[in-house]
């Protein structure tokens, strides 16, 4: 890929992703797959005005050898020094920017029983950390290719095309180029999205919805409850402090978070989930009384089931997101095995923690009354996809009014 067009995509993480103004300190991480394109982003955010910028390298042969050959003690031990990481995020609120190229089966063969402990371990020190930050700090989620992860997107292909094919897709379900490969006012393009989000969001707001009702043809029958305060957002949010950021680029997504414990029926995925170095494919979930009392897949059983039990919140509903089947990411016929992508290809729920940001004037609230609210807490937040080209999504209003949301996989507004 040409480098103008890189140096135009990391312009658009810092400017419109991170909102990167002086004085900022930048944290990112990234894997060792686009040096080259870290250092972009690296000095694009100095360009703006930022003070320091952290690069944080992962491996994930590196994290196989860890589980391998580390006790769980010290697996699950937050050693004083991260600790100290923590204290510094808390102190100088840096924006992060996760750059996403890991292998969708880096990990697979690594304990995945063993790495669930240590984490279940490490979570009460890493939480306070975490609820002190929320809402406070601007962040991105965007992607760069690695050879493995464009090799399992594109088989067959030698490894330099498919690496420059997930390129192109990514450049373009990011607005960065057109579908013939033409560069765009990507800063303009996000604009436009994020009115088109807002118009949306506005519509959804004005409804007072209470219940959504998932149905489609391929077993799905989902009854979900909304918190009476809740609201939908999209696109790019703010900060405590007002800072306007975008968290997900690309994103397609118009999202709430539902009442924790009031779920009930069965849904089945549509597309494979990437979970933590594995993929999860074909499962479907039974909610009684708002928890995932079921869970079966054809590939990834024991992972699935690992993910729902990692604490109390784990097997509740924390987002429910509506995605137009008839999206740009759907339309490019392209399975990415990466969430980011595939959650912006169909409506998706995750299960775990929800967003305290979305309930009404949320900034009035602590986060134990957002909780009580309704908004579910947990360790983890794991997306998964469950559009399909005929999904119905039924709301219902506080006045028992019914309002067609969704209709053949699509808006139907």
């Amino acid at each position: 890929m040409k480098k103008t067009v890189l140096k135009e995509y990391a312009k658009l993480l810092v400017k419109c992703g991170l909102s990167i103004k002086k004085g900022d300190v930048v944290m990112i991480t990234a894997s060792l797959d686009q040096p080259e394109f870290v250092a972009m982003v690296t000095e694009a955010a100095y360009r703006k005005g930022a003070a320091r910028v952290i690069v944080d390298w992962g491996y994930q042969p590196l994290t196989k050898l860890s589980v391998k050959y580390r006790s769980l003690k010290s697996l699950g031990t937050v050693e004083e020094f991260e600790e100290a990481r923590l204290k510094y995020r808390l102190e100088k609120n840096p924006a992060m920017l996760y750059l996403l190229s890991d292998d969708p089966d880096g990990l697979k063969g690594m304990d995945q029983a063993k790495n669930s402990k240590a984490a279940q371990m490490r979570y009460p020190i890493i939480k306070p950390y975490r609820d002190a930050m929320d809402n406070k700090y601007k962040w991105c989620i965007a992607a760069v290719p690695g050879e493995a992860w464009a090799k399992k997107v594109f088989p067959g292909m030698r490894a330099s095309a498919a690496v420059e094919k997930l390129w192109h897709a990514i450049l373009y379900t990011s607005r960065v180029l057109d579908a013939e490969g033409n560069l765009l006012d990507s800063v303009a393009e996000w604009d436009k999205h994020n009115k088109n989000f807002a118009e949306k969001c506005a519509y959804l707001n004005s409804l007072g919805l209470v219940k959504l009702h998932y149905k489609s043809e391929n077993g799905t029958d989902l009854h979900v409850g909304l918190i009476e305060d809740g609201v939908f957002l999209g696109g790019g949010e703010n900060t405590l402090g007002g800072e306007y950021y975008n968290p997900n680029i690309p994103t397609e997504e118009t999202f709430t978070s539902p009442k924790a414990g009031s779920a009930e029926g069965v849904v089945y995925s549509s597309l494979p989930l990437s979970y933590r170095g594995e993929v999860i494919d074909k499962f479907w979930l039974r909610f009684e009384g708002g928890r995932a009392v079921e869970a079966h897949a054809e590939q990834g059983e024991d992972l699935l089931n690992q993910m729902i039990t990692m604490d109390a919140g784990a097997a509740m509903l924390g987002e429910c997101a509506l995605v137009p089947y008839d999206s740009p990411i759907r339309n490019s016929g392209i399975t990415f095995y990466e969430t980011l992508f595939d959650e912006n290809a169909a409506c998706h729920l995750a299960m775990g923690a929800g967003f305290t940001n979305c309930l009404k004037d949320y900034d009035k609230y602590s986060l134990a009354e957002a909780h009580e609210k309704g908004i579910n807490d947990s360790m983890i937040h794991v997306d998964f996809m469950i559009g399909t080209a005929d999904l119905s999504i039924v709301g219902e209003t506080a006045d028992g009014k019914m309002v067609q949301i969704f209709e053949n996989g699509n808006w139907a507004f």
